[in-house]
C-alpha cells in the first residue's frame, strides 16, 4: 500500500502530462490523473465536473463538493486520489483551497488537509522552442494527442494547416520558461521537494519513467509491465523546419 493518499502531477502544456496520466491511469492501481481543477473559474469546476449547485449553499460547499466529486473521480476505485496541476491554473486553486481551509497557514498545510498525503511530481520540457513549437502548432491545427494506430485522441478545432510565426513562439517560449519558475518558487515557498521528471526521459523511456513514478508513490512497479504507451509524438518535418528557422532568425548579425 502506498505511503501517500494522492499526488498531483504539476507541468505545463505540451510536456508529456497526457502521456503520463494516461500510463499511470492503465496501472490499474494509481487511480485516473487529469485535470479535475483546469479552469479560472468556478463555473468551469461545475461544468467539467457536472457539479449539483443546488445542494451548495455557500462557495465553500461548492468548493468542498467539487473536491468530493474529483477525488472519486481521479481515485478511479483504488486507494491513491491522482491529478494533473497545470501551471496557469495554479493561482486559482490555491485561492479556493484557502476558502476552503482557511484555518491553514500554508497551500501545503490545506493540500493535505483536502488530499491527505501528496506526492508532488514535476514534469517539465526543458527545451522550450520545442515546447513552444508543440503548443503553437497543435493550436492552430486543431489536434492536441494522437494514438499510436494514428487515430485522433483529442481534436478541439478543424483542421488548417499549421503557420510559422516566430513572435507567437517567441512569447510562448517565455510563457513557459515562467511556469517552469512558477512552480520553482511554489516548491520552495511552500518546502516541498518534488519528484523531478523531463520530457526527454519519459520520451525515451515511457515505462521506465512510470515505474520510477510507481515507486515514489510506494505502488509496485511492475504494475507498469503490462502498459502500452497510448500517445503518439506530433512532432515531424514542419517541427524541425520551425526550429531550425527560428534559431537562425535569433543568431545576431554581426
Amino acid at each position: 500500500m502506498s505511503q501517500f493518499d494522492s499526488y498531483a502531477i504539476c507541468t505545463s502544456p505540451r510536456s508529456g502530462s497526457t502521456l503520463l496520466c494516461n500510463m499511470l491511469t492503465a496501472t490499474g492501481i494509481a487511480g485516473k490523473p487529469k485535470s479535475y481543477f483546469f479552469g479560472n473559474t468556478l463555473d468551469g469546476w461545475i461544468e467539467d465536473l457536472a457539479l449539483d449547485i443546488a445542494q451548495a449553499a455557500t462557495e465553500s460547499d461548492l468548493i468542498q463538493q467539487a473536491m468530493q466529486v474529483a477525488m472519486a473521480k481521479g481515485r478511479n476505485g483504488t486507494a491513491i486520489f491522482g491529478q494533473r496541476l497545470q501551471a496557469h491554473s495554479l493561482a486559482f486553486f490555491l485561492e479556493k483551497l484557502a476558502v476552503l481551509h482557511p484555518e491553514a497557514a500554508t497551500d501545503a498545510e490545506r493540500f493535505q488537509l483536502t488530499f491527505g498525503r501528496t506526492l508532488f511530481v514535476h514534469l517539465r520540457r526543458p527545451d522550450k522552442l520545442d515546447q513552444a513549437i508543440s503548443y503553437l502548432k497543435a493550436r492552430q491545427t486543431g489536434l492536441w494527442h494522437m494514438a499510436p494506430d494514428g487515430s485522433e485522441l483529442e481534436r478541439t478545432a478543424a483542421h488548417r494547416d499549421p503557420v510559422y510565426d516566430r513572435d507567437q513562439l517567441h512569447a510562448c517560449i517565455e510563457t513557459f520558461a515562467g511556469y517552469d519558475q512558477h512552480w520553482d518558487n511554489w516548491f520552495a515557498s511552500q518546502a516541498i521537494v518534488p519528484v523531478r521528471l523531463s520530457y526527454d526521459a519519459l520520451s525515451l523511456d515511457p515505462l521506465g519513467t512510470l515505474r520510477h513514478v510507481l515507486e515514489q508513490l510506494g505502488l509496485d512497479p511492475t504494475a507498469a509491465d503490462s502498459v502500452t504507451p497510448g500517445v503518439k509524438k506530433l512532432a515531424d518535418g514542419i517541427n524541425d523546419d520551425w526550429a531550425a528557422r527560428y534559431r537562425a532568425e535569433s543568431v545576431p548579425v554581426d
